[in-house]
């Protein structure tokens, strides 16, 4: 039995989500929570926030117990990227890519 959650359109770069995601990835849930917590990146609160959302799914859902579950899949796809320009000298013009994510989080009973 497994439990997911997806975050899907997050204005983070998947490159600098993939960070966050590699350092919880295995690892048993309150074990993932405290390293998140504690790590100093921008996409650590959003993964954060859908790793309680996968705990919430499984709890309510599959009726299982929040102390033996483990992340079993976590991954980052890239979304649409948001396309801007910026001025640069003499008159020109430079494109620049905002990149968003879909993240996924997928729970396993251990």
């Amino acid at each position: 039995m497994e439990a997911k959650a997806v975050a899907r359109y997050i204005r983070i770069a998947p490159r600098k989500v993939r960070l966050v995601v590699d350092l919880i990835r295995g690892k048993q849930v309150g074990e993932a929570l405290a390293i998140l917590k504690h790590t100093p990146k921008a996409a650590s609160p959003v993964v954060e926030k859908l790793l309680k959302s996968a705990i919430a799914n499984a709890e309510h859902n599959y009726e299982m117990d929040p102390n033996n579950l483990v992340v079993g899949k976590v991954f980052v796809d890239q979304g649409p990227t948001l396309k801007r320009f910026r001025p640069r000298a003499m008159g020109r013009a430079s494109r620049i890519h905002k990149r968003t994510s879909h993240i996924t989080v997928v729970l396993n009973e251990k």
